[in-house]
C-alpha cells in the first residue's frame, strides 16, 4: 500500500456511528465533507445496526479463544473512548457513556464452566479479572438471581446509548461543517469512505460483507419497580448469551444472532428467548415495560475483524464492524484519517481489507 496524497475533499457513504464519527473528526481538521445516506430523510432514522446496539464496549466480554486479533484490536479502540466521549461531550453536551464494569454471570454449572475457558484464555492474553462467587455476584449487584454460579467483573468496559450517540455524532459533524445528503449518487467527490455497514457488498460487489440478523429489546422501567443495574450484565444461561446494557430508563436486552440474510422482522421465538434467558438473570425485570422490540443487520465478515483500509487509490472502506461497531468507532475513526493524510497506522495491518482476495 503506497502513501496516498491529503485529499480535503471527502465523501462518505452511510450515516451510522462509523461515517457519522469519521465525517465529525475528518471536518473538525478542515477536510470538506459530505455524508451520503438515504435514510437521513427522517433525521435519524429508527433503522440500520447502529439504532438496534446494544452500547456495549466489551472487547473482553465479548471475547472467545481463537479470537486474538479481535480481542487486540478491541482493547486498543476501548483505549480511546473516553477520550472520544469527553471530546464528544464538550462539542455537543451530550454524556453518551450509561455504565462501567461489565458483571459476566452463569446460570448453570455448564455455562460456568464455558465462563471458566473464557477467563483463562483472558489471562493467557495478559487480561486477568477478578472472579466472584455466588455471595460476591449478589453483593455486587442485589438484584440478580440467586442461584447464580459466580461470576468474572471486567472492570474497564464501558457502555453507551447507542441512540444518544448516533444523534450527538450527527450532531456534532453537521456543527463541524459535515454536509449531510439524504441520498445516494453513484459519482461522488474526492476521496470517498464506504462505511455502510450491511449494504456495503451491494455498493462494491464482491466485499466480503454479509448481513447477520441481531433482535434486541429495550424495556422501560416503570414506577415502583427496582433499578436497573448499574453495570452491563453479560450471561450464559442454558448455553445462550444474553447481555442488559444499562440505560437511563431500563436496560437494552440482546441479542439474537441468525445467518438469515436481509431478514429484519423481529421473530416472537428470539423475543421469548431473551425475555426468559434475562429474568432467570435479573428477575425484577419482568415488572418492567416492553418499549420496544426490533432487529439489525450486523455486518460481519469471515474473520470477525472489520474492514478498514484502501480499495483504491479514491476509496477506504470502514465496515464489517459485525457485533462490534460502537466498540471500534474509536480505532477505525483514527485509522481512517491516517489513511486520509497518507500516513497509514502499521499497527491496523490486520484490518486491512487485502487480506481477502475479493475483488
Amino acid at each position: 500500500m503506497g502513501t496516498q496524497a491529503v485529499n480535503s475533499d471527502i465523501s462518505i457513504v452511510g450515516a451510522g456511528v462509523i461515517g457519522a464519527a469519521i465525517a465529525w473528526q475528518a471536518a473538525r481538521r478542515g477536510h470538506t465533507v459530505r455524508i451520503y445516506d438515504p435514510l437521513l430523510a427522517d433525521g435519524v432514522p429508527q433503522t440500520g445496526a447502529s439504532w438496534a446496539a446494544g452500547g456495549m464496549l466489551a472487547p473482553f466480554s465479548e471475547g472467545w479463544p481463537g479470537e486474538d486479533q479481535v480481542l487486540d484490536v478491541g482493547a486498543q479502540s476501548l483505549a480511546r473512548w473516553p477520550a472520544l466521549a469527553a471530546e464528544l461531550l464538550a462539542d455537543t453536551g451530550i454524556d453518551v457513556l450509561t455504565g462501567r464494569g461489565t458483571l459476566l454471570v452463569a446460570a448453570d454449572s455448564a455455562d460456568a464452566a464455558e465462563l471458566d475457558t473464557q477467563d483463562r484464555w483472558l489471562r493467557a492474553q495478559g487480561h486477568a479479572f477478578q472472579r466472584l462467587g455466588r455471595g460476591e455476584v449478589r453483593d455486587a449487584q442485589p438484584a440478580l438471581a440467586k442461584n447464580l454460579r459466580g461470576g468474572l467483573w471486567v472492570e474497564p468496559e464501558l457502555a453507551v446509548d447507542n441512540r444518544a450517540l448516533l444523534r450527538a455524532l450527527r450532531t456534532a459533524a453537521a456543527e463541524a461543517g459535515a454536509e449531510l445528503i439524504p441520498h445516494l449518487v453513484t459519482d461522488l467527490p474526492g476521496q470517498v469512505v464506504l462505511a455502510a455497514g450491511s449494504d456495503s457488498a451491494a455498493l462494491r460487489p464482491g466485499l466480503p460483507v454479509r448481513p447477520v440478523k441481531g433482535e434486541i429489546l429495550r424495556l422501560r422501567r416503570r414506577p415502583g419497580t427496582p433499578e436497573p443495574p448499574t453495570c452491563t450484565i453479560r450471561a450464559l444461561v442454558r448455553g445462550r448469551h444474553v447481555y442488559l446494557v444499562p440505560r437511563p430508563d431500563g436496560v437494552v436486552v440482546g441479542a439474537t444472532m441468525c445467518e438469515h440474510g436481509e431478514d429484519r422482522q423481529v421473530t416472537v421465538a428470539g423475543v421469548r428467548d431473551l425475555l426468559a434467558d434475562a429474568e432467570a438473570v435479573l428477575p425484577s425485570i419482568a415488572e418492567y415495560e416492553l418499549a420496544d422490540a426490533m432487529a439489525g443487520l450486523r455486518p460481519m465478515t469471515p474473520d470477525n475483524l472489520p474492514l478498514v483500509g484502501r480499495l483504491s487509490d479514491t476509496t477506504i472502506a470502514a465496515t464489517g464492524h459485525g457485533r462490534n461497531g460502537v466498540l471500534m468507532m474509536a480505532i477505525t475513526v483514527d485509522t481512517v484519517l491516517a489513511e486520509l493524510g497518507g500516513n497509514p497506522l502499521p499497527q491496523m495491518k490486520c484490518l486491512d481489507p487485502g487480506r481477502f482476495s475479493w475483488n
